[in-house]
């Protein structure tokens, strides 16, 4: 059958043990079926049969395609890098949660058929861009699909910031930290901080304050081309880790300026037909209990 794609890339977590075997059924299906095949470079040691591994950057600037095997986690890593290729992506689940992640495992020659041959749904995630400043100056940056946290890096202990909206001020806590999701990340910490659940198509950002000091203190949703700024008190005694998908972190030091906006590059994430957020939000977060005929 006809393939919309014709150089597909396969990334993923280097753990032999766990996604040794869909990564070669993976390999093996897209190889028969004449495809280019661009394994990335950290599954050396989990894929045999291919003599020729890719960096992720020569995978987004070449490929077709990306299979990205494993759990969400794997999916964030990649997307961070692959959305500056604005290269499609779609995730095989191998994962505890597997919300980015559609297809299942056990059905990958009929479910990815299906995409490779052009029945698939796209859709178009922003990324968070973060940096840290020092006296006016830009001392390190990263980027997020989920989110940014702000935090104390330590239990039982509150820093003190101020946030800013475009400029506006609007409040000083004392608290854990701050969470600043995208609408992607609304279903990941941001959920079990207590913020509201966003869809996916939403142009806005999400601040969920952790453990604040205040009765009165509320998740709020603000427009997504918002900038955010986060001054971090100077008598605060301890640095702030900075963390971007839980997976990158930055340092800020008391009286450093923490930034965050929507960066410029999207991600374009592929679903199976059928896929539906609000049936992924019952089944794989267990919402809500009725029964759906």
């Amino acid at each position: 059958m006809t393939t919309v794609f014709k150089n597909v890339g396969v990334v993923g977590r280097s753990d032999p043990e766990k996604i040794s075997l869909v990564l070669s059924d993976v390999v093996s299906y897209l190889t028969e079926r004449s495809l280019g095949v661009m394994v990335v470079d950290t599954l050396e040691k989990s894929v045999e049969g291919i003599s020729e591994f890719f960096s992720i950057e020569e995978i987004g600037a070449k490929a077709d395609l990306v299979v990205v095997v494993g759990g969400d986690g794997s999916l964030l890593q990649a997307a961070r890098t692959l959305a500056l290729f604005d290269t499609p992506v779609i995730g095989v689940n191998r994962g505890r949660l597997g919300f980015l992640a559609d297809i299942n495992p056990d059905d990958i020659s009929n479910q990815l058929s299906a995409v490779l041959e052009g029945e698939f749904t796209r859709e178009k995630r922003f990324l968070l861009n973060t940096s840290v400043s020092h006296n006016e100056e830009v001392v390190s940056s990263a980027d997020a699909l989920n989110d940014v946290v702000v935090n104390s890096g330590t239990s039982a202990q509150m820093i003190e910031l101020e946030l800013y909206i475009d400029g506006i001020f609007v409040y000083r806590q004392r608290s854990d930290g701050l969470i600043v999701s995208s609408p992607t990340g609304s279903t990941a910490y941001s959920l079990s901080g207590g913020g509201p659940i966003m869809h996916p198509t939403l142009d806005a950002m999400l601040l969920v304050p952790m453990y604040p000091h205040a009765l009165s203190s509320r998740p709020i949703v603000i427009d997504g081309n918002s900038e955010i700024r986060i001054d971090l008190i100077e008598r605060n005694e301890i640095e702030s880790p900075v963390t971007c998908d839980g997976q990158v972190k930055l340092m800020a030091k008391p009286g450093d300026t923490v930034y965050v906006r929507k960066k410029p590059e999207e991600l374009t994430l592929l679903h199976p037909n059928g896929h539906n957020f609000y049936a992924s939000c019952r089944d794989k977060l267990r919402w809500s209990n009725a029964l759906v005929s």
